[in-house]
């Protein structure tokens, strides 16, 4: 119904709209009709002739309502000339904008229609041009004049909001009238006419928690106290409606989600009283017990909460952490437990919030108190030593089985085990000291040297007699308290050296010792001489009470010759309780020194030498090296000069190189491819042939050949030469090579060489010869020998 309710008022206001600009314009039309070009004379008073202006072709502006859907196109306005007399001689022609096509004029009655609905919001006016011109010749007869068709707004647009929704904030418990969020909605009609788009704001949902303002779209809070932890979050509708309200004004909504955001207006809360742990006594420290939480509806740093421990007898055993991610307290263990010596602890817990918020202070207190009893459960605990450490002391040499010290320890539990007591091994490898496993006490197995370990550091076990697995170890420290068990000595080995020319009591020495002994056994250190020879008539000593002595010469006039070493012992003795005492033995040379005391010589033998050589001596030593020497030269230089040969002939390094080419001669003819004087070398026939890559030490010379046989040629010849030089000459490699020559002379007994079936042919040939070439052709001899024997084989 209300929708029918608008549409009717829609249409009514549509009709009265028209009638309205259709009086409008005709109106506008009798303003602006031009009378005829003609002008007309008009008599004044006292008979005076006036002459009346004409009115200009003048067209402002023109109405038409949007959104028109009736069946007939709009009438829009009237174009008329007062020199239009009506007989259709003038033409009126409408040019622009839409001209033609949206808006269309009659040319004889000047009426201007709209063919087409028009939207404002798309355009809001067209700017047109009006003529009029003879119709039979179209000349102008007005100027072109023009004028604006303005689309008049209606209120086809309902308002629309930015956005389709909105989200905002606002703190819990906020004051009434404050600020959530201001919406703000836009209307697409002409704001200048009429209150097509002027909107007014009102809340659909959300009441009565928030309210909005009608004319700013500002949302406020409308309740006191709103609680976050009642309900945190908040949907509301506004709705923008233009006409300033009223009915028939076109409406928009818009959903807003408020959320209320927290602030610390609620304390932390323990969900109970009292809360009850237990803890085993074996427990160490850092050990959690237990965890208590403090319940705070509040959120994000407004629902932290920090524990603490504010009274009980526990409070030194234990303590209280925050865990920030769980917000509970965690109750640790600070010290060891006793079962035996306290059974329960009550401690009182505070939690209290982290940040607190001054507006809401009145609420408070902000932090809450409960209280936990702890109970210690027994445990079966290890033996127990009275000291955490031990300490003795034994004076060295001490003999075999000596007390050293005891040790105790006992079982905490009510049970008191009997205890029995071990040495750890690993820290007594020697087996220094032994301990009695009943009672604890410690002894010696040997005799202890301070001088070789002053501490012994062992370890001790206790274990429960019926439970070996509970065990307890504790360290103990022995100190090997020194006697005086060691005489004094030289502090280094001391080798002193007098001049011959030394004066009387000169200093040529000072001495010190050294003993192993503690400092209460040893220095101070007293130096003297022996009794036998305290009288010395060469050396004298003087203590310098300073733990140091120094030696002084008694007599003036030492001489090498007559003596070069002396022996000079004494006595140290220590400041032990009894006193111990060493005589060492200070060796003492006699030098040779210059005019100022700086040493020379103290060679004895060498003095002696040199006074008994004389120059010629000196002088027959120096002779006998040159000669050796000289004769070492002459066998190096013979040595070098010795010939070795460059060669070893053994037959095991002789190697054979066939060379085999598989092709034939040319037979006969080859006798005119080459002389064979070609393959003679001239240096082979004078005799010594000289070789390439060896230089002989010495020239050889060959003996006269074999002489060929009596039916060889030339070429034979020719090879037993070069055989027999090669056989004969020590300069050439041992390497045998069999040269064939593709050559056949004429008339040859030997036939060609290159033929394989050579012992298959029924020949006359001798082949004899060739046992007088040597070993290294008997397999040829054997092959090409007696056709006897051939035969026989």
């Amino acid at each position: 119904p209300k929708m029918k309710e608008d549409n009717c008022l829609h249409a009514a206001l549509i009709c009265l709209g028209m009638l309205y600009y259709s009086h409008a314009i005709t109106t506008e039309k009798l303003n602006h009709a031009r009378p005829s070009l003609h002008g007309h004379h008009e008599k004044g008073k006292e008979g005076q002739v006036l002459h009346r202006s004409k009115r200009g072709w003048v067209w402002n502006q023109f109405f038409v309502i949007e959104e028109y859907t009736g069946p007939d196109p709009v009438l829009v306005g009237r174009l008329h000339s007062d020199i239009d007399s009506g007989d259709g001689n003038i033409k009126y022609i409408l040019s622009g904008e839409g001209a033609g096509i949206i808006f269309v004029i009659d040319d004889k009655s000047g009426n201007i229609h709209a063919t087409k609905t028009l939207d404002r919001e798309e355009r809001a006016q067209y700017t047109l041009t009006a003529q009029a011109v003879d119709r039979n010749t179209n000349r102008p007869l007005e100027p072109p004049s023009e004028f604006i068709v303005k689309v008049q707004d209606i209120n086809d647009n309902p308002p629309e909001f930015l956005h389709e929704n909105y989200h905002a904030n606002v703190p819990e418990r906020s004051n009434v009238g404050t600020s959530v969020i201001q919406v703000t909605a836009s209307d697409a009609d002409d704001p200048t006419y009429g209150n097509s788009a002027k909107l007014v704001y009102s809340i659909l949902e959300g009441q009565p928690y928030f309210s909005v303002e009608a004319q700013t779209g500002i949302i406020r809070t409308a309740l006191p106290n709103m609680d976050r932890e009642a309900k945190e979050e908040y949907h509301v509708v506004i709705q923008a409606k233009d006409m300033g309200g009223h009915m028939g004004g076109l409406s928009g909504t818009t959903k807003v989600t408020i959320t209320l955001t927290d602030v610390n207006d609620n304390p932390p809360k323990f969900p109970q009283s009292v809360y009850q742990m237990s803890v085993s006594e074996a427990a160490v420290p850092g050990e959690e017990v237990g965890r208590v939480k403090a319940k705070d509806p509040d959120i994000g740093e407004n629902g932290l909460v920090a524990y603490s421990i504010i009274d009980g007898d526990g409070m030194d055993m234990f303590e209280i952490t925050t865990d920030y991610e769980t917000q509970e307290g965690v109750v640790k263990l600070k010290k060891l437990l006793d079962f035996e010596t306290k059974k329960s602890y009550s401690l009182k817990v505070e939690a209290a919030n982290v940040h607190i918020d001054p507006k809401f202070i009145s609420n408070g207190p902000f932090k809450d108190t409960v209280t936990v009893k702890i109970s210690v459960e027994d445990a079966d605990e290890p033996p127990v030593f009275l000291k955490p450490s031990y300490i003795f002391e034994v004076h060295e040499n001490a003999a075999s089985g000596t007390v050293v010290g005891k040790v105790h320890a006992k079982d905490p539990d009510a049970a008191n085990s009997a205890i029995r007591y071990s040495i750890d091994r690993h820290t007594d490898l020697e087996r220094y000291f032994v301990i009695n496993a009943e009672d604890g006490n410690i002894k010696t197995t040997k005799a202890l040297d301070r001088e070789e370990v002053a501490w012994h550091n062992i370890s001790v076990f206790a274990v429960e007699v019926h439970k070996q697995h509970q065990e307890a170890k504790v360290p103990v420290a022995i100190k090997v308290v020194d006697v005086n068990d060691n005489a004094p000595k030289f502090a280094a080995a001391y080798e002193a050296f007098v001049c011959e020319n030394a004066r009387s009591n000169q200093q040529f020495i000072t001495i010190s010792a050294d003993d192993k002994d503690d400092s209460a056994n040893g220095p101070r250190f007293i130096f003297s001489l022996p009794p036998e020879i305290i009288h010395n008539p060469n050396f004298t000593l003087r203590d310098n009470r300073d733990n140091t002595a120094s030696v002084l010469v008694r007599r003036e006039g030492f001489s090498r010759q007559k003596q070069d070493l002396y022996l000079l012992p004494i006595v140290i003795s220590d400041g032990g309780l009894p006193p111990m005492s060493s005589t060492n033995t200070l060796t003492i040379r006699v030098c040779g020194c210059d005019s100022n005391g700086s040493l020379l010589s103290c060679n004895a033998e060498a003095y002696i030498l040199n006074a008994g050589l004389s120059t010629g001596a000196l002088i027959a030593i120096l002779a006998c090296i040159v000669i050796l020497l000289v004769i070492v030269v002459l066998f190096v230089t013979l040595k070098r000069q010795k010939k070795e040969p460059l060669i070893i002939f053994e037959e095991e390094d002789v190697r054979e190189n066939i060379i085999t080419y598989d092709d034939e001669g040319g037979g006969e003819e080859d006798t005119e491819a080459f002389d064979i004087a070609t393959l003679q070398n001239p240096d082979g026939i004078n005799g010594f042939i000289p070789r390439k890559d060896i230089k002989p030490e010495y020239q050889y010379m060959p003996r006269p050949g074999l002489r060929p046989a009596p039916n060889s040629v030339d070429v034979d010849d020719f090879i037993n030469t070069r055989i027999q030089e090669a056989d004969n000459d020590p300069t050439a490699p041992p390497y045998d090579s069999i040269q064939i020559y593709g050559y056949e002379g004429r008339g040859s007994v030997a036939g060609s060489l290159s033929s394989l079936e050579s012992a298959t042919t029924d020949s006359d040939l001798d082949y004899d010869y060739l046992q007088n070439w040597g070993p290294r052709f008997k397999k040829l001899a054997d092959l090409y020998g007696s056709k006897d024997t051939f035969d026989d084989d």
